[in-house]
């Protein structure tokens, strides 16, 4: 069994107190026009989607089920699931711990009336490559 000294378990705890926040950009146009631009943005980038999320017709379904009504993000909203062989070697050569992140997400929802595209941006500093791709495939897509 291995134990851990004080010092050990208050730097584990502080890694994982960093707070990741959301990037978002908004789209000019329709969910299903965003999620389309999204999809193309990441196979022009030389990557293949593992699964798209269908998360807002989720939603719509069990929200009805459960009287909780229609989707708060629109029926159309997708996460874009992949992952990249070289950016995640990079990040997980610099610290194995950030195998928890992968695979990455990037999302198109209706937030408020607003075709909304978005990604998490991670705090840890070891993990800045995943934020510049996902920035720049949500850069590709929104243009």
């Amino acid at each position: 069994m291995r134990t851990l000294t004080f010092a050990a378990v208050m730097a584990v705890a502080g890694t994982c107190a960093m707070a990741d926040d959301i990037a978002t950009e908004v789209f000019e146009g329709d969910v299903g026009d965003a999620a389309f631009a999204v999809e193309n943005a990441i196979v022009d980038a030389g990557l293949v989607i593992d699964y798209v999320s269908n998360v807002g017709d989720m939603l719509d379904r069990t929200g009805a089920d459960l009287d909780l009504g229609p989707s708060p993000v629109g029926a159309e909203a997708k996460i874009f699931v992949f992952c990249s062989a070289l950016v995640s070697r990079e990040v997980m050569e610099a610290d194995p711990m950030n195998v928890s992140n992968c695979p990455y997400g990037i999302f198109v929802a209706d937030i408020d009336g607003a075709t909304v595209v978005g990604h998490r941006r991670y705090a840890a500093e070891t993990m800045e490559p995943v934020n510049v791709l996902l920035s720049d495939i949500v850069a590709a897509a929104i243009e």
